[in-house]
């Protein structure tokens, strides 16, 4: 198994954001310049969404808030907007936040109305006594707290239902980050992923969130890693943010986010290491997918054990650095 190396960087009082958009078998013969670079513009917006709040003083949480959001309204990701659609022809919908500095934590699942899922979880973690709230409660429970609900409509793309109507003909599930033997949309690009973001602010508190509209030709109200606290998300001052994305059920039975902070804490390894290691037992299980991982120091890891996986980092420079193969290394 291949783990790309990234590049960590520490400083004496830095602010520090990184993202994912999802990591997969993403074939650089398909992924034609114009959509490299449309995918590197919404990585690079969502990159300075958050670190506008980051450099004037603000917390970490409404930071990986920024960020998740700008990819939810994108098409280009499969999450709010770009959600793929279930076997029922629904975009059923994920996400978790979680507060480094008291453990709070908030999530979403299974939502088909909520326009930005991710404030929905910001919503349970911060006005009510819950962690996970699902389907039309959840709902009920954000158009009661101000959170945006649109018609369901509002997430049809069509290149969505047309990855849809050939899975079913196929009898397949897709899994969102890997869409090796999915059929294709018209431009020919095969990836699209879950999206997720840790952050460190001034004061020196972490935080980590995550989002997704799960699996293509999904029934049964199936439920992967994103939403689940210490799967997908996973935050702890005293150790490290952790967003996850990959193969959702075995990130779910390895508890990836939790499992790699608890090494970082516990056994005292920097984060890329212990994200090697989770990365490892999870290819042990018939996995794969990535992480992206930063502590109270600043020092941050981007591990994928997939061909690629859509990412990037901005700091005290400013300066959005965006990534989708392993040879896009510079930061």
């Amino acid at each position: 198994m291949t783990i790309p190396t990234n590049s960590m960087s520490t400083n004496h009082s830095p602010i520090r954001l990184i993202i994912h958009g999802g990591a997969g078998t993403i074939d650089r013969q398909r992924l034609t310049t114009e959509r490299e670079q449309a995918f590197r513009q919404v990585l690079s917006e969502s990159l300075n969404a958050g670190h506008a709040v980051l450099k004037t003083g603000g917390n970490s949480i409404d930071a990986v808030i920024a960020a998740i959001v700008v990819m939810e309204d994108s098409p280009l990701f499969n999450a709010g907007k770009g959600a793929v659609f279930s076997h029922e022809g629904r975009n059923e919908l994920d996400a978790s936040i979680m507060d480094g500095a008291t453990r709070m934590a908030g999530a979403v699942a299974g939502v088909t109305t909520i326009r930005n899922p991710i404030r929905a979880a910001h919503a349970v973690m911060t006005q009510s006594a819950h962690v996970l709230l699902i389907g039309r409660g959840a709902e009920d429970f954000a158009a009661g707290h101000g959170v945006e609900i649109v018609d369901p409509a509002y997430f049809y793309t069509q290149h969505r239902w047309d990855q849809l109507q050939k899975a079913i003909a196929k009898e397949q599930v897709v899994r969102d980050h890997d869409m090796e033997s999915a059929p294709s949309p018209p431009n020919g690009d095969e990836k699209h992923g879950t999206v997720g973001a840790v952050a460190l602010d001034c004061q020196g508190n972490l935080a980590a969130g995550t989002s997704t509209g799960g699996l293509t030709n999904k029934r049964y109200g199936r439920i992967g890693d994103s939403p689940i606290i210490g799967a997908g998300t996973y935050a702890d001052n005293r150790s490290v943010a952790v967003s996850a994305t990959g193969s959702g059920e075995v990130f779910i039975r390895a508890a990836a986010a939790f499992n790699t902070a608890a090494q970082v804490r516990l056994q005292h390894i920097p984060p890329a290491e212990a994200a090697d290691r989770t990365l490892e037992e999870i290819a042990a299980l018939g996995g794969d997918g990535g992480l992206i991982v930063l502590d109270a120091q600043g020092r941050y890891a981007l591990r994928f054990n997939t061909s690629g996986m859509f990412r990037g980092t901005i700091g005290n420079d400013g300066v959005a650095r965006t990534g989708i193969f392993p040879q896009d290394s510079d930061y």
